[in-house]
């Protein structure tokens, strides 16, 4: 019989120095291909994922846990799968809020999320609302997200305030009111950015896993952390 896993610990010692760490997950259709299953349940699998590693991102007592959920590209994939995509968001806030708030989890969403059909959008705002005021972990779904559009948003708005420098800008991006990003992890064995986070990834530690989504969990993530907290951070110096 396979043993019980160590309980994770909690604090700064098990987040191993990251306060914001930010996923790309990616793998839910290769894993439910892999098991003949249709997308949806690989889609399905992922949101199981996401709970494990938010859960788990609490306990190691991570300030900041950013997802890229649904990025402006994704309105290319067929309808239907954009439809079973969206019902399984509306259900995760559904289910999930309540435990959630009860957890001090504040809940944010970079991207533009009212494209999306009146209810989910209702449904979100609703989420922000209830979890506006909690101290935990902020847990930041990329909806209809791309960073290259968030960064032409920013300078635009940098713009008409004044001179465009770094500052001016950084205080423009979605993100200006979260800690700097510490690690960016993907997942599926894919070695890119896909358009997510490229100003806030431009000193982050990287990390690349071949393990599909469905499969991450707070195991996965700890193994992160450690490769995280093995490197040394030199920002550009020496």
């Amino acid at each position: 019989m396979a043993s019980k896993a160590a309980p994770l610990q909690s604090g700064s010692g098990a987040a191993r120095g990251a306060r914001h760490v930010a996923i790309i997950m990616d793998g839910n259709g290769r894993w439910a291909k892999k098991r003949l299953l249709p997308r949806a349940a690989g889609h399905k699998a992922g949101v199981d994922a996401v709970r494990k590693t938010v859960r788990a991102a609490q306990d190691m007592g991570l300030e900041c846990l950013t997802l890229y959920a649904f990025s402006s590209e994704n309105w290319k994939r067929p309808e239907q799968e954009i439809m079973e995509l969206t019902g399984l968001m509306k259900r995760f806030i559904k289910a999930d809020l309540d435990e959630f708030h009860s957890n001090n989890v504040r809940l944010r969403i970079i991207g533009n999320y009212t494209a999306f059909e009146p209810e989910a959008v209702e449904l979100i705002e609703g989420a922000l609302a209830k979890t506006a005021n909690n101290t935990g972990c902020t847990l930041v779904i990329a909806l209809n997200y791309g960073s290259q559009d968030e960064l032409v948003r920013a300078a635009n708005r940098a713009a008409q305030k004044g001179e465009i420098t770094l500052e001016a800008l950084e205080t423009e991006l979605d993100t200006a009111d979260l800690p700097p990003l510490d690690l960016l992890i993907r997942t599926s064995g894919e070695i890119r950015l896909s358009n997510f986070l490229l100003w806030q990834a431009a000193y982050a530690e990287l990390y690349f896993t071949d393990m599909l989504w469905p499969d991450f969990d707070g195991k996965a993530l700890a193994t992160a952390l450690e490769s995280f907290a093995g490197r040394e951070r030199r920002y550009g110096g020496l």
